[in-house]
């Protein structure tokens, strides 16, 4: 007897294998509204429902988790205001565009997945690092306190002494939010936050397409020395060559991939 196949709304929580068998068990179907929100934007995501197509109706999804009108209508609210879907009167509720989607939003970076890891929209992130690093890095040099350099030294370490990608990456995260808050822009710290969940995924695609991380460590203690010598220039050139370094290893990466 073949087994159904789960629900294309299934997310991948809600199975899994049982032991000593082959076939799969679907769960209870999730009752918390974060698990419907996730399980739907998830959806959107995997191009289960793309751009322009609309999800199925309320009714329908009530059947579908078993949940009340109200608890889908508030779940919607959410994908709503993080710009996924739009919901019209007699129209019902239509999947927006992707470069409508807040793509800087955590809960957007985590549904997306794999997703994520589209080429242009890395490039994109690397552009817009480009654009705010070299000038954060110039009034680092001049505003950032020895207690914030030496927080950039000690992200350097971590960095050194990381036994995986993924460590690596964690320090290498924490390194650049230091540098954007050690500038003392409050335009430029706030984008660190912003762009947090976001240039993790970015930075961890860069840095697991190498084979060891001697280039980056070497760049990277090269601005902490800037800073330490409040070298304007040498901050910048720092700041550019990591950038640089960044962009190469993003375009392996995508090489690899295709």
């Amino acid at each position: 007897m073949t087994t159904p196949e789960p629900s294309p709304m299934t997310s991948p929580a809600e199975t899994t294998a049982e032991t000593g068998a082959d076939t799969l068990v679907r769960r209870a179907k999730p009752r918390v509204q974060k698990e419907i929100i996730a399980t739907l934007a998830r959806a959107i995501a995997s191009g289960r429902f793309p751009p322009h197509s609309n999800l199925p109706r309320e009714n329908d999804l009530c059947a579908e988790f078993g949940v009340s009108r109200t608890v889908i209508r508030e779940a919607l609210k959410v994908l709503e205001s993080k710009g996924l879907v739009r919901g019209r009167p007699r129209v019902g509720t239509t999947v927006r565009d992707k470069e409508d989607w807040n793509l800087l939003d955590p809960d957007i970076v985590d549904w997306m997945g794999t997703g994520f890891l589209d080429p242009a929209l890395l490039m994109s992130i690397l552009e817009a690092r480009r654009a705010i690093e070299p000038a954060a890095a110039a009034l680092a040099a001049t505003r950032a306190t020895t207690q914030e350099i030496a927080d950039l030294d000690h992200a350097w370490q971590r960095m050194a002494g990381a036994v995986d990608d993924e460590a690596f990456t964690e320090a290498d995260v924490a390194f650049h939010t230091v540098l954007l808050k050690a500038s003392h822009n409050r335009v430029f710290a706030q984008f660190s936050g912003l762009i947090h969940a976001a240039m993790q995924r970015a930075l961890g695609a860069s840095n697991r397409s190498v084979a060891n991380h001697e280039e980056a460590l070497r760049v990277h203690h090269w601005l902490v020395e800037a800073l330490r010598l409040r070298d304007e220039p040498g901050a910048r050139q720092a700041v550019n060559a990591i950038l640089d370094l960044a962009e190469r290893d993003l375009r392996a990466a995508a090489a690899a991939e295709s």
